[in-house]
């Protein structure tokens, strides 16, 4: 239900916004869902190159769907979402140029 709810209001602030308001806002409520999967999956990942990084290569039905998941918390869609993004190779790419300096520091 709780889930229903966000996702309702998600759609109603989502529809008064202009499009690249509501990527924005999509965007920055995916960023939360993404740094807990991070923070729980992929423990001593840098963590912000790493949200940047997956949603930097996240298409827009993935973002939608991780933005949905903002209000209740991370579900398993959220953590294979994460996991399949994490898998492409421009993100690999991304991970290893920019976490990877992370670590280093």
């Amino acid at each position: 239900m709780l889930k229903a709810v966000a996702g309702l209001s998600l759609g109603l602030v989502l529809g008064a916004c202009t499009p690249q308001a509501q990527d924005a806002v999509a965007r920055e409520a995916a960023r939360s869902t993404v740094s807990r999967v991070v923070v729980n999956r992929f423990p001593g990942v840098p963590v912000q190159p790493a949200i940047d990084c997956v949603i930097d290569n996240a298409d827009a039905p993935q973002i939608y769907a991780l933005a949905a998941d903002t209000v209740g918390g991370p579900t398993e869609s959220s953590v294979q979402i994460v996991t399949q993004i994490v898998s492409k190779p421009e993100t690999v790419t991304c991970l290893a140029t920019e976490g990877l300096p992370a670590l280093l520091r």
